[in-house]
């Protein structure tokens, strides 16, 4: 760990054009320090719960379903990648993820205490490679929470609050931080710029060009920052602000004691989305736009949506309570979250549900297979980042079919049976889709184009043909589950294939992969007979070949 060392002076800039107790200052403190040390890092990964996920419907939380019957292939084949343990620090021993950013390839993850203490912590992590995320760069406050964070341009944002009176430059406890960064690598060496506005503390932040927004909770403001000096531009005082973003140059708030408010960028109120909802005291809550709609966590309610042009009330997407049972009172949407046609919720003790949204209403597709406590929820192309208190930050990946493969397999038909796919002897089967398996059982030919998760074995038979172009995930590492590829039978690959457990290639089997870009990651063993061979390029992930 490198300890950042304090300077003797720092400079001190007061703003009051704006705001007479807003403070923007540098300075270089004992009270943050970075840690880069990368085998420290990585023992923060954790891959015992990595693989296919499965997501419990409403049908099979509600016992609506019969456990002899043959369900129906899932959409959304979901993959945990891993999970990222805390920060933990003398003194910080307690941190949750509060908020995540994901720009490009990289997650950007802030932390709080959940003690009185104010303790926060960042995270970069790199996704690039789906199957080893690292964590680039680590950063560590002993007198402060970051409650939200955003990366722009070489530099990440963050708010949070402070004990005001045991800081000597602290005019409020709420804080907005500019830090260096660059390729997921925090460097406090150059410099960390703050300021600070009127509220009980920070809570949310959004970039929009030259301007930082900040909102600072009960009691507190709407304040823009100049994102390039952290200079105070502009504020306007509301009651109990949660969440800020920006859409088509006005900015929409969330305000617990009323609703959402849409301003635009010289503060003048364009509109007001009236919310009865109890958001709870001191509470993380959330707002997303899509399109033309708002998308508001609203605790025991759920999610709520709202037109953005007028206002109007659309539904309520409710909570979906696991039958096995959680604390009502724990059981509140802290966040929501907007992929494409996918709307996901943190929904605290009731887990992370999914609910996949049409051009006229909004379905549930159930509630993903995770552990813990869902605090935050964020998303992002392929890509899904769960908070949890118990279980820590877990990465999801939404494996969505690749679109130049979907285009190659076109005139394949979808796939829409049976989650147990069975092909028969004599049998030729080829499909395209993006689904949820329970198993695969090959003994004809079965070509599948697309990216498909299967929760149990897949089998080929003796003298079978199973070809894949896509992305194919089995098992996962509580579960694990085998590929086994019987005697002169073949299993060609071309894409990725990731087995959770053992392949086993029989007498006479083939695996061969096709192209120069194909990638195998096997946790387990692979077990080939003499006779059995295997061909083409690819990326073994984990050297068990």
């Amino acid at each position: 760990m490198k300890k950042v060392s304090p300077i003797l002076a720092f400079m001190l800039v007061l703003f009051a054009s704006c705001s007479e107790k807003t403070t923007v200052y540098e300075d270089e403190q004992s009270n943050v320090s970075v840690q880069d040390n990368q085998d420290f890092l990585n023992k923060s990964i954790s891959y015992e719960n990595a693989g296919v996920l499965d997501i419990s419907s409403e049908e099979e939380l509600s016992g609506k379903t019969s456990k002899d019957a043959d369900p129906v292939a899932g959409d959304y084949p979901l993959s945990l990648i891993a999970q990222i343990t805390p920060p933990s620090f003398p003194g910080g021993e307690n941190l949750t993820a509060t908020h995540v950013n994901i720009v490009d390839d990289i997650a950007y993850v802030s932390y709080n205490t959940v003690a009185s203490d104010y303790v926060g912590a960042i995270d970069a992590i790199d996704v690039s490679n789906p199957y080893s995320p690292q964590i680039t760069s680590r950063l560590y406050y002993t007198n402060a929470d970051i409650n939200a964070i955003a990366y722009d341009n070489g530099y990440i944002y963050i708010v949070g609050g402070v004990d005001s009176e045991k800081s000597v430059a602290a005019s409020t406890n709420s804080f907005v931080a500019k830090i260096p960064a660059t390729n997921g690598k925090i460097d406090v060496n150059s410099g960390i710029t703050y300021g600070f506005q009127e509220g009980f503390i920070g809570t949310d932040i959004a970039i929009d060009g030259n301007s930082i927004y900040v909102t600072s909770g009960k009691d507190g403001v709407l304040a823009v920052y100049d994102k390039n000096s952290v200079t105070l531009m502009n504020e306007t005082p509301l009651t109990d602000l949660r969440s800020v973003t920006t859409v088509n140059n006005n900015i929409a708030v969330l305000d617990a004691s009323k609703g959402v408010s849409i301003f635009d960028t010289n503060f003048s109120l364009i509109k007001e989305i009236a919310i009865s909802s109890d958001f709870g005291i001191a509470a993380k809550r959330t707002l997303d736009f899509s399109q033309d709609k708002i998308y508001v966590s609203e605790g025991s309610k759920g999610a709520g949506i709202y037109n953005a042009t007028s206002g109007a009330f659309i539904e309520y997407i409710s909570i979906l309570i696991n039958p096995e049972g959680s604390d009502a009172t724990d059981n509140v949407t802290n966040a929501v979250a907007v992929n494409e046609n996918a709307i996901l919720m943190a929904n605290g003790g009731a887990g992370l549900s999914l609910s996949e949204e049409s051009s006229n209403s909004t379905s549930p597709v159930g509630i993903i297979d995770l552990e813990g406590s869902i605090n935050f929820v964020a998303s992002k192309g392929d890509y899904i980042f769960a908070a949890s208190g118990t279980a820590g930050l877990q990465i999801i990946k939404m494996n969505k079919p690749n679109q130049s493969l979907e285009t190659k397999c076109e005139d394949l038909t979808s796939y829409r049976g049976s989650s147990n796919l069975v092909v028969a002897t004599n049998e030729i089967i080829a499909y395209q889709g993006s689904k949820r398996l329970n198993k695969i059982n090959v003994a004809g030919e079965l070509l599948l184009c697309g990216t498909w998760t299967v929760s149990n074995d897949i089998t080929l038979d003796a003298n079978s043909l199973f070809e894949m172009k896509g992305a194919i995930y089995v098992g996962n590492n509580r579960n694990k589950k085998n590929i086994t590829v019987g005697s002169n039978a073949t299993l060609r690959i071309e894409g990725d294939l990731a087995i959770y457990g053992d392949l086993i290639l029989e007498d006479g089997a083939t695996l061969e992969f096709l192209g120069s870009s194909s990638r195998v990651y096997i946790t387990g063993n692979v077990t080939k007979a003499e006779t059995a061979e295997v061909t083409g390029e690819y990326n073994d992930l984990l050297n068990k070949f």
